[in-house]
C-alpha cells in the first residue's frame, strides 16, 4: 500500500483495497479448537476456509457493495465479533496460501500472482511468527511436519500452474514487485481500461468497469469504480 501512496488515505477512499484469505477461517467446534491449542488442528487444508463467505464476499466488493470481512484471532484460534468494513476499490488484492484452490474463487480473478519462496524462509517466517503468539518451538516444528509442509505440497504447489505471473524469491524480488507496482498505478491511471480474463459466475462479468455505469449483473455502480480483483498466493 505504501509503494502505491495508499497507505495514508482514509479507508473510504482507498482505490486499492486488500482482503486477506486469513480472515475466513472457519468457526471451529470446541473439539477442534482444544486441537488447535495443542497444534494439531491443520489450517492448510482447504476445508479449514469458509469458501462460500470469501466467495460471496468477493462477488459483493467486486459488483460495488462496501463488505464487512471477519476477524480472526490467531492467538485463541477464534472469528472474533468485530468487523472490517472494506469498501469498493478500483483494485482489490486479495491475498493466501489458497486462493487459487477454490475453483470458484479462481474464476473471478483478473490477474493471479504466486509468489515462490525458498522452503526455508518459509519455515524461518513461520518460526518467527508463531513463537511471537506466544508457541512453542517443538509445537511450531511438530505442526510444520504434520499439516503445514504436506499441505504445501497437496494443495497450494499445485495451483501455482494456474498463475499468470510467478515471483521467485518473495519480497526480495524488487524488480518483479515494481513490475506489478507499475502495472496496478497503470490501472489506476486509466492506462489499462478493459479486461478479459476471468468472471464472476453467473454474473457475466467479464471485464473491467472503467467508466460510471451499470455492472453486467445489473447492480449499479454509480461510483463509476473500475471492478478488479488480483490475489497474490503466497505459499505460507
Amino acid at each position: 500500500m505504501e509503494l502505491l501512496g495508499q497507505n495514508k488515505v482514509d479507508h473510504r477512499q482507498r482505490k486499492v483495497a486488500i482482503i486477506s484469505q486469513d480472515s475466513f477461517y472457519k468457526v471451529l467446534t470446541p473439539d477442534q479448537k482444544a486441537k488447535a491449542l495443542k497444534g494439531q488442528y491443520n489450517f492448510d487444508h482447504p476445508e479449514a476456509f469458509d469458501n462460500d463467505l470469501m466467495y460471496k464476499t468477493l462477488k459483493d466488493i467486486a459488483e460495488g457493495g462496501a463488505v464487512e470481512v471477519p476477524t480472526y484471532d490467531f492467538v485463541t484460534h477464534s472469528r472474533l465479533e468485530e468487523k472490517i468494513t472494506v469498501y469498493p476499490a478500483d483494485v482489490v488484492l486479495f491475498e493466501g496460501i489458497l486462493v487459487f484452490y477454490p475453483q470458484k474463487v479462481r474464476d473471478m480473478f483478473h490477474m493471479k500472482l504466486f509468489v515462490d519462496t525458498d522452503s526455508d524462509v518459509r519455515l524461518s517466517r513461520r518460526v518467527l511468527r508463531d513463537m511471537n503468539r506466544g508457541r512453542e518451538l517443538e509445537q511450531i516444528l511438530s505442526q510444520y511436519t504434520t499439516f503445514v509442509k504436506p499441505a504445501f505440497e497437496e494443495f497450494c504447489l499445485p495451483t501455482k500452474k494456474y498463475a499468470d505471473v510467478i515471483i521467485p524469491r518473495g519480497v526480495d524480488n524488487m524488480v518483479a514487485i515494481n513490475l506489478i507496482v507499475q502495472h496496478i498505478q497503470d490501472i489506476l491511471n486509466g492506462d489499462i481500461c478493459k479486461w478479459q480474463r476471468g468472471s464472476i459466475k453467473g454474473g457475466g462479468f467479464k471485464r473491467a468497469i472503467s467508466e460510471q455505469g451499470d455492472l453486467p449483473s445489473g447492480v449499479p455502480n454509480p461510483l463509476g469504480k473500475r471492478v478488479l480483483l488480483e490475489p497474490s498466493s503466497r505459499p505460507h
